[in-house]
């Protein structure tokens, strides 16, 4: 019998007085009788409008059904289809603004919770699987992929399905991209990724880690090694700042060093080489998922006062609701319609306090959202002792200056076509390296795209 119920199924979650003191995973996940039961929500529609609003066309209804019949296994292998982190998105991806947006069930109450059942059946997969994938039969060609994040993953594994030689090559020490530095341990274990990538590599595809493509070696050297195409997916690492005074003072940090240093670092550690210093009150300035995720490790980090500094108002954030909720939940304080203009200092150069002021709405922008506007008289001081920057991200100029004839535009996001085509032959790229800093669906969906590209430009050629 369907489950006509107007609301999902409860996440099971950590206690949030509990949670805020360590770095365990928050959500908990479905139970099997929890899954199935929400399985039943689902109409099965005919004209399947969830998939499309998902970057990667799952076939969400068919993964559904057999999760309704039980057959979690055969629920996996239809996701693993067209997702190569099916156990990443069930947990990071903004389903609320993508498929479960286009759920029919979600007209007269609340959508199928699609992207907890993904990750339940992922979890599952995971906890049962004994076998190794099948490799593909190897065509005889080779692609190198840049950055080891959600684009270059998902690029890499279509590829080698399609049986190419794929070599992932990885500045940091460790591959994953934002979902290792960037997404904290209590929102995305790090031992799922870990597991996601350990998929790839039974597929055959090679990590290469601590390699700064521009410095250990250039773009124009992979063709000279015998690589047929190359896809950039970079990401977008460096970060913005404001401008504003005090920004070089101790205990000033942006979001993109204190998130790695907690996440990759593991900061949060007593043996840690890398401790971050204990703060008071910390004010993180920002209003997305990643202003929400350092909020949320300064809270763990043992700040008695944690502040998300907002020039709009709560409903112009761009982070996830869900995220809002937990870092309410868990004692964060939200100083929203409000601006920072000046960091101060104390003789020492330590951070003693940010001055702000209050913000109002006016018309809309270019965005289309109200523009905020300075209320007049309405300096004031907060007490902080620390402030974290998530303004967002740019990326690195290193592999624009290192290649030649490799456009990029203004904000120096490479210039990319529909399929991921760059101004060079043979060279594609996407995900945040293209986009600025978005969603990890959102890359994947373009490492999809570009993988497909890519085997119709080699094919082309034979």
């Amino acid at each position: 019998m369907p489950n006509m119920s107007l609301k999902k199924n409860e996440m099971p979650v950590q206690d949030p007085k509990i949670r805020s003191g360590n770095f365990e995973e928050v959500a908990l996940g479905y139970t099997e009788e929890q899954a199935v039961d929400e399985a039943e929500r689902c109409l099965n529609c005919k004209n399947k409008p969830c998939v499309g609003g998902c970057p990667v066309a799952i076939d969400i209804p068919e993964f559904i059904s057999k999760i309704k019949e039980r057959d979690f296994e055969g629920a996996y292998q239809i996701i693993s289809r067209s997702s190569s982190l099916p156990a990443v998105c069930g947990r990071v991806c903004p389903q609320e603004t993508q498929c479960e947006s286009r759920c029919v069930r979600g007209i007269k109450g609340e959508p199928v919770a699609i992207g907890r059942l993904e990750r339940f059946v992922a979890d599952w997969h995971n906890a049962h699987s004994t076998s190794a994938a099948e490799r593909p039969q190897s065509n005889g060609h080779r692609c190198a992929i840049i950055g080891a994040g959600p684009s270059g993953l998902t690029c890499a594994g279509d590829l080698a399905r399609m049986g190419y030689d794929v070599t992932v090559y990885e500045a940091l020490h460790l591959a994953g991209g934002v979902l290792v530095y960037g997404i904290p341990e209590f929102r995305l274990p790090k031992s799922i990724v870990q597991r996601e990538i350990e998929n790839l590599q039974e597929l055959g595809v090679k990590v290469e880690t601590n390699v700064v493509i521009g410095r250990t070696i250039e773009v124009d050297e992979l063709f000279e090694q015998g690589f047929d195409a190359v896809f950039i997916g970079s990401g977008a690492g460096l970060p913005r700042f404001m401008n504003i005074p005090g920004e070089n003072l101790k205990g000033v940090y942006s979001a993109n060093e204190f998130l790695t240093r907690v996440n990759l670092m593991k900061a949060y550690r007593e043996d840690s080489d890398t401790p971050i210093k204990n703060s008071r009150s910390v004010a993180v300035v920002g209003g997305g998922n990643v202003a929400m995720d350092a909020a949320r490790c300064a809270k763990r980090l043992g700040a008695e006062n944690v502040y998300i500094v907002y020039r709009r108002g709560e409903e112009e954030m761009p982070a996830r609701k869900e995220e809002i909720h937990h870092a309410k939940e868990e004692g964060i304080e939200f100083r929203t319609l409000t601006n920072p203009v000046e960091i101060l200092g104390n003789e020492h150069r330590f951070v003693t306090g940010m001055k702000c002021v209050e913000m109002e709405l006016g018309e809309p922008d270019d965005s289309g959202r109200r523009k905020p506007v300075v209320k007049e008289d309405s300096e004031f001081i907060l007490d902080v002792d620390c402030v974290i920057m998530a303004i967002g991200t740019s990326p690195n100029p290193l592999i624009r200056n290192t290649t030649e004839g490799l456009l990029t535009n203004k904000h120096g996001c490479f210039v990319a076509d529909e399929h991921g085509l760059t101004s060079r032959e043979g060279v594609y790229a996407g995900g945040d390296a293209v986009t600025g800093a978005a969603t990890v669906i959102l890359a994947m969906g373009a490492g999809k795209t570009a993988a497909k590209a890519m085997d119709e430009y080699i094919r082309s050629k034979k």
